[in-house]
């Protein structure tokens, strides 16, 4: 099932998409089920997924990027944190931040949590998570500098989440691919990854406790690089799907 949050014009709501006759359509899901058909998928505004509290990133899980940039295997997930006002839904713009020489794109594999997550055993791990979602984890690469990641990962927009969460994925590994501008840039598939999502998440759990609709990012191939204002960024992943967002210039900030 594809599970989807869209701009009902009063507000966000929840719903799912259908395939029909006349192509793909989302009806709304409320308190007691589903409701009326909202409209054909292509003509809905979709927003984020999910609207998470908690977006907990793992770095450094995929070797073709730990050979790229020199660095040895962990021995455990490498955990960060991305704040929620970072995160924006398919479509909407990516903005780099006044000043910043080199933003960048990293494709990923984005986990949905279905209900609450604490102490997680490997085994049970996937019975916590309500589906799979594309993410792209940007950076500011300038922002590193500073020792620490807020403002490298958590300015607002740079965690686009979408189009959809997909609840029933299929066996992995998944596929995945980012494109720049049409140009692949990143391929991979999530077998490739040194920790799976079931060791991520008992990892994670051991200190910070998961409630529904949090998100987990589960790290991003080699091939991370630049992307500026024009540019059009997808990450597309098998069996989950695909979102796409542009870059644009954040206008600089007014003096007061």
């Amino acid at each position: 099932m594809r599970l989807v949050r869209y701009d009902s014009g009063q507000g966000p709501r929840t719903g799912r998409v259908e395939t029909g006759g006349d192509g793909d359509v989302v009806r709304e899901l409320g308190p007691s089920g589903p409701g009326a058909v909202a409209g054909r998928l292509a003509e809905v505004v979709l927003l984020a997924p999910c609207d998470p509290r908690t977006i907990v990133c793992v770095g450094s899980n995929y070797p073709c990027q730990l050979a790229e940039k020199g660095r040895p295997r962990p021995e455990r997930p490498a955990l960060f944190l991305k704040a929620p006002n970072a995160v924006v839904g398919p479509g909407e713009p990516v903005l780099r931040p006044a000043g910043v020489q080199r933003l960048e794109y990293e494709g990923e594999l984005a986990v949905v949590i279905g209900r609450r997550a604490r102490d997680l055993d490997e085994r049970a791990a996937w019975s916590h998570v309500l589906g799979l979602t594309c993410a792209n984890d940007v950076t500011a690469h300038d922002y590193r500098a500073d020792g620490q990641w807020a403002r490298a990962k958590s300015a607002d927009t740079f965690c686009p989440l979408g189009p959809w969460i997909e609840t029933e994925p299929g066996a992995g590994p998944w596929g995945l691919r980012t494109t720049l501008n049409g140009r692949t840039v990143q391929e991979s598939d999530t077998g490739a990854m040194i920790f799976d999502v079931a060791r991520i998440l008992a990892h994670v759990t051991r200190w910070i406790t998961l409630q529904p609709g949090d998100v987990v990012l589960t790290g991003s191939p080699g091939g991370v690089g630049p992307m500026t204002a024009g540019d059009r960024v997808t990450v597309e992943i098998d069996g989950v799907g695909t979102l796409e967002n542009p870059v644009a210039d954040r206008p600089a900030p007014v003096p007061h």
